[in-house]
């Protein structure tokens, strides 16, 4: 199944080094933690797990424009994807809204901050959700050259979405800050 949507959805016939491995790992609902360089295709493990999964797969990304980008790029490939963030006029927001609530969406994408307001919190409480993937996972660690303090607060997501499996990905990370990201 990983193979064909590889193939059918992204036009891949082959995954990379480590892709299948950290996809089989996500769905054997094992947390993981996948440091891979820049255009190795990590993005395309929690893409391919999301649609193998039957609920949302929530993806906190640090940056806007990576999320435009992403979410831009899976509707043209016919992936339900949504995202939310300071960017989008009212209008927008209560559309997005409204589509993640309907369940169709498989991949909602946010800011931290954005994660943590009470009416998303709401909204994902009523919703299936199955991962929870940091993107820019380094940014978990005040060590990481990105840090940003909402990130620590990603821990609490364990609490509110115990059934949920937690993926982090990152291109680079030192040891430190490896075990900073498993540890949060």
């Amino acid at each position: 199944m990983k193979l064909k949507i590889l193939k059918s959805v992204f036009g891949y016939d082959s995954f990379r080094p480590l892709q299948e491995t950290c996809i089989q790992s996500v769905l054997d609902k094992k947390d993981t933690v996948l440091i891979m360089p820049t255009g190795g295709g990590k993005s395309l493990c929690y893409q391919i797990t999301a649609l193998m999964l039957p609920g949302l797969t929530v993806v906190i990304s640090p940056l806007i424009s990576l999320m435009k980008d992403q979410v831009s790029q899976l509707k043209s490939l016919g992936v339900e994807a949504e995202v939310l963030n300071s960017t989008l006029t009212p209008d927008e927001y209560d559309i997005n809204m409204g589509r993640i609530r309907s369940g169709r969406t498989k991949l909602l994408f946010c800011a931290p901050e954005t994660l943590f307001k009470d009416d998303i919190l709401v909204l994902l409480k009523a919703c299936q959700v199955d991962c929870i993937t940091i993107d820019e996972a380094h940014c978990i660690s005040e060590w990481g050259h990105d840090f940003r303090p909402e990130y620590r607060r990603i821990k609490d997501l364990r609490e509110l979405f115990p059934e949920a499996v937690f993926l982090a990905v990152t291109a680079t990370a030192t040891e430190r800050v490896r075990q900073d990201i498993i540890t949060n």
